[in-house]
């Protein structure tokens, strides 16, 4: 990394901390959320409510360049509810496209599982190609465009599940847990000392050359030969011959190789390293592989899930 590249993406370096510090105990999924966005990728976040999910994205939106949008999915929703609409204009007599809410930098996508299959394709285009196609023309979206959606996995009455495609174009699947005793107070704290304190000023946003620099750095993290091994080797236990292949009715694609070699330079970018290391992959190998992998019926009936799976692979597979 050289200093330009250090200074000019500074402050994307102490993004994660700045994220973080409006959230209790959540210093995994600002750093995940950061990772996202240098490797140019988009999280799902699967937690019961009122966790701070919503709350972690807006923390990331305020630091960000560009608009930002929330879309609250229900079973109604229709495609161009996102992607927008052609409106006819009288006093013109011809049709304007009115872009929908996807056309902004960050967009959340609030309980992506309640909207129909129709309005998920639409979101895959976005996500796969940066790009929507409607009225038959193509219209490029914002850079960076990152998608952030979360999934309640306790109400599924109402729901559709996303079906693998859409699961394998989030880089990053986050599963969240309640917060325990420790952090529950500092919630409680925390929600008191914002409710009588003087409304803060908001953040200055990084500078969209700032973040188009970060992410150059990154890409440019090196891996050594032997950490592709590792990261090719847990990859191929999921297939045919592998240590867990007996429990798996699809193995986890090529697009999980990319998206978790690519993780793992962000993040040892951001922990201010040119080269990534076998910790860098066994943090992020569950985030990013697990969500890319389906259970048999038989690891489903022995009460195996695709992250226990993957964590299997983990103990089963070593860095050298």
């Amino acid at each position: 990394m050289t200093q330009l590249e250090s200074i000019s993406a500074g402050p994307v370096t102490q993004l994660a901390t700045d994220v973080a510090s409006g959230l209790v105990g959540h210093e995994r999924l600002a750093e995940r959320l950061v990772i996202a966005l240098l490797a140019g990728g988009h999280v799902l976040l699967e937690g019961p409510p009122g966790i701070a999910k919503t709350r972690a994205v807006k923390r990331l939106a305020a630091h960000l360049p560009g608009s930002h949008a929330r879309i609250q999915c229900t079973p109604d929703l229709l495609p161009s509810d996102l992607t927008g609409t052609q409106i006819f204009r009288a006093e013109s007599g011809s049709f304007d496209f009115v872009p929908g809410p996807v056309f902004h930098s960050l967009v959340l996508v609030d309980e992506i599982n309640r909207a129909p299959p129709k309005v998920q394709s639409a979101l895959l285009e976005a996500m796969a190609e940066g790009q929507v196609t409607s009225g038959g023309i193509t219209r490029p979206l914002p850079d960076p465009f990152m998608v952030v959606a979360t999934q309640n996995p306790i109400e599924h009455e109402g729901t559709f599940p996303l079906p693998e495609a859409q699961m394998d174009r989030f880089l990053l699947h986050l599963a969240l847990d309640m917060p325990d005793a420790e952090a529950e107070r500092g919630i409680l704290d925390l929600v008191e000392a914002e409710a009588i304190a003087p409304p803060a000023a908001p953040p200055m946003p990084i500078a969209i050359d700032q973040i188009h620099a970060a992410r150059a750095a990154a890409a440019r993290v090196h891996l050594a030969p032997a950490l592709k091994d590792f990261i090719v080797r847990l990859v191929m236990a999921t297939r045919h011959g592998g240590a867990v292949a007996q429990w798996v009715e699809h193995p986890v694609s090529p697009r999980g190789t990319l998206a978790l070699a690519a993780a793992v330079r962000a993040r040892a970018w951001l922990q201010g390293r040119d080269h990534g290391l076998p910790e860098d992959v066994e943090a992020l190998t569950q985030d990013a592989l697990a969500h890319r992998l389906i259970p048999n019926w038989r690891a489903i009936s022995e009460g195996y899930s695709a992250r226990s799976l993957i964590a299997d692979v983990l103990r089963e597979v070593r860095p050298w």
